[in-house]
């Protein structure tokens, strides 16, 4: 049996303890998928009905997170909003970690000039300013939020790929693939049936740690009047055009403020677990 072979066996042999911070964590993710799921149903009110006689109030019974400058239900907004928040992140996060995969293990097991190639795109990327970058395009080609997206897929993905590279750099020399290769395993079998395996639990830890990262930058785009559209129940956005009302009406700013926080955080921490569980 290979060290790989060796070392799953003793991973499942042990049994899975889920520390209390991470099942908080995942019951705070779970509430926030619901809400993006089925915002339209449990949502007390319309995230776009405007009651411009009403402005922005503070919590009442009517509007449990009172209401913003045009009168919208802020609640509502924010359950509205968890839509952008996790859907966006998890294109960001799926995306590049499907770009740097194919990239990062052709770049450690071909070696090279591949390796080469790629690594010198890597390095050019990893030395732009990606908010700056991400601001600038967003700002000058004004595509909206899915223009956003995209540009973060590409300045996540040069990390991503250094990641890759060197779990498959840590899987190159061991036993199992010099077998496979005097067994004239083709090199594309030895990649993704062989290797990809064995480097997927790194992926998978570092893919939740980019939905977090993701998320915050998309917050920021949508605080700056970057990507979103107005009007569009966004977190990030809410911050922006709550910003005025922060004594009037705090809980229209501390309520997206936190739901960022708190999912963020969440994503970190479900990310550190996996990283440390299965991993290493």
């Amino acid at each position: 049996m290979s060290a790989p072979a060796i070392s799953e066996t003793r991973r499942r042999k042990q049994p899975l303890r889920v520390p209390i911070v991470i099942l908080i964590a995942a019951l705070i993710i779970t509430a926030v998928a619901i809400c993006a799921v089925l915002g339209e149903r449990i949502a007390p009110d319309s995230p776009f009905l405007q009651r411009l006689g009403v402005g922005d109030t503070p919590p009442s019974p009517v509007h449990v997170a009172g209401t913003d400058l045009l009168g919208r239900d802020v609640l509502s907004r924010v359950i509205y909003g968890a839509r952008t928040a996790l859907v966006g992140p998890v294109v960001v996060a799926a995306g590049a970690f499907a770009i740097a995969t194919l990239l990062g293990l052709l770049s450690g097991y071909l070696g090279g000039l591949v390796d080469s190639t790629i690594m010198r795109w890597v390095d050019f990327m990893l030395a732009l300013p990606g908010p700056l970058v991400a601001v600038v395009v967003v700002g000058v080609v004004g595509g909206g939020y899915w223009t956003a997206v995209l540009v973060l897929v590409v300045l996540f993905t040069a990390p991503d790929t250094r990641i890759v590279r060197s779990a498959v750099l840590d899987q190159r020399p061991l036993p199992y693939i010099e077998a496979a290769r005097t067994l004239g395993i083709s090199k594309t079998r030895i990649l993704f049936v062989h290797i990809l395996p064995n480097v997927a639990p790194i992926i998978l830890a570092y893919v939740v740690l980019d939905f977090a990262f993701a998320l915050v930058n998309l917050a920021g785009l949508s605080f700056l009047g970057l990507g979103i559209e107005p009007g569009t129940p966004d977190w990030g956005r809410m911050l922006f055009e709550n910003r005025n009302i922060l004594f009037s009406n705090p809980v229209a700013l501390l309520l997206p403020a936190g739901m960022i926080i708190l999912t963020a955080a969440s994503m970190n921490l479900i990310g550190d677990w996996l990283f440390e569980r299965f991993a290493k």
